[in-house]
C-alpha cells in the first residue's frame, strides 16, 4: 500500500510517500480503507521525537474509511461500515489523567497518513451521515481534545463568558462552535484581521487583535473561562482576562512551553489553572453525540493529496490556517 513514512532524517526531510508492507487484522482489530485524513500540530512533533534510527513509521493520528477486514471476536462492526477512527489508545473511561499506557496513533504505532490502517476494534466509530468524508477525516483529535478543555475540565456553562486565544487552530475553531452551542459568549483573539472577520461570522461574539491591549479591546470585560493553547506567547495576557476565581484551561504551547507566572497575583485572584489534553473513549463518544445534536462540522480549511503533504505541513507551519489541512487518500 501507499503510504506518508517517516525514517533516517529528523522533520519533514525523513517523510516519503511510497510503498510499505500492509497489515493484517489480528484478533480485536479491524482494517479500515481510509478515504481523508487530518494533519494535526502533533504529526509535526512527530517528526522530531521518532529518531532517524527508529524503524519506519507511518505518521498521521485522523482519519475516517470503510471497515475492509476485521480479526477474530470483533461481531459488532461489519465489512462495509464507514467509520471515524478515534485516534486514543488505551484510554476508555473519563478520568481525571490517562492511565498509565496511553498511546496516540501515528507514533509510536503506525498511523492514517496511508491506504490502510489497522486499529482495535473499540478505536472505530460510525461516521455521523451529516458529516462529509472530508469533515469526519479530520474531526477526531482536534475535537475530542476541544470538548475534554471545554466540557471535562473547564465545565462551560450557558451564560459564560469564554475566551479562545488563537483562533486560527482546528480545535479553537471546534472551542469556539462548542462554546457557542452551549450557549456561553464567545471571545476570540488573532494576529490575522481575516481570521478575526471569519471567527465573527462563525459566531465569535468579538474577536480581537492578540497584538494588541486585551483589557481595552474587551471593554474591560474579564472572563469566566480561558481556553488557552497559545503558550508563553499569550499565558499571562490570557490570565489578566479571568475574573477572579476564575478558569484557565491549558492545553497548548505552540509559542512557547516556558512562562513566568507571578504567583502573588495567581492566589490573590483565587484563579484554578488546570491541564488537559486530548480524551477518553467515553469522551469521544460524548463529543460525537454533541455534534450529531447541533449539527456541528469542522471548519475546513484545506485539502490536499496524501503525495503534496509539502505544501500541507508548510501551511500548518506557518499558521495560514484556519481549521482543518486533511488530505484525500485516493
Amino acid at each position: 500500500m501507499k503510504a506518508l513514512v517517516h525514517e533516517e532524517k529528523t522533520g519533514t526531510k525523513g517523510l516519503s510517500y511510497r510503498e510499505i508492507a500492509e497489515l493484517e487484522p489480528n484478533a480485536g482489530e479491524v482494517r479500515v480503507k481510509l478515504k481523508t485524513a487530518g494533519l494535526n500540530h502533533r504529526d509535526i512533533y512527530t517528526l522530531q521525537r521518532h529518531k532517524p534510527t527508529d524503524p519506519p513509521l507511518i505518521i498521521g493520528s485522523d482519519g475516517a474509511g470503510v471497515i475492509d477486514a476485521v480479526g477474530d471476536g470483533v461481531s459488532d462492526i461489519q465489512v462495509g461500515d464507514e467509520v471515524l477512527i478515534n485516534p486514543g489508545l488505551g484510554w476508555k473511561e473519563k478520568s481525571d489523567a490517562p492511565p498509565q499506557g496511553f498511546e496516540i496513533l501515528g507514533l509510536p504505532f503506525h498511523g492514517t497518513f496511508a491506504e490502510h490502517v489497522v486499529i482495535p476494534a473499540e478505536n472505530v466509530v460510525q461516521k455521523p451521515q451529516y458529516l462529509t468524508w472530508e469533515e469526519a477525516g479530520v474531526l477526531s483529535l482536534a475535537a475530542l481534545t476541544a470538548y475534554r478543555a471545554l466540557f471535562t475540565r473547564g465545565q462551560v456553562q450557558s451564560g459564560m463568558k469564554v475566551l479562545i486565544p488563537g483562533i486560527g487552530s482546528g480545535v479553537a475553531t471546534f472551542l469556539l462552535q462548542f462554546a457557542k452551542a452551549s450557549g456561553a459568549t464567545v471571545y476570540v483573539t488573532s494576529r490575522s484581521e481575516e481570521k478575526c472577520r471569519k471567527a465573527v461570522e462563525l459566531g465569535a461574539d468579538k474577536a480581537i487583535d492578540s497584538n494588541g491591549d486585551w483589557h481595552e479591546a474587551l471593554g474591560g470585560e474579564k472572563m469566566d473561562l480561558v481556553i488557552e493553547s497559545v503558550g508563553a506567547a499569550t499565558f499571562n495576557k490570557s490570565l489578566d482576562q479571568l475574573r477572579l476565581g476564575g478558569t484557565m484551561v491549558t492545553f497548548g504551547a505552540s509559542a512557547g512551553d516556558v512562562v513566568q507566572l507571578n504567583i502573588r497575583n495567581f492566589f490573590y485572584g483565587q484563579f484554578n489553572l488546570l491541564g488537559s489534553t486530548m480524551g477518553s473513549t467515553e469522551e469521544h463518544r460524548e463529543m460525537v453525540q454533541f455534534i450529531e445534536k447541533h449539527q456541528i462540522r469542522p471548519i475546513m480549511d484545506h485539502m490536499y493529496p496524501l503525495s503534496q503533504f509539502e505544501q500541507a505541513f508548510e501551511r500548518m507551519e506557518k499558521a495560514a490556517q484556519l481549521g482543518k489541512i486533511g488530505f484525500h487518500i485516493r
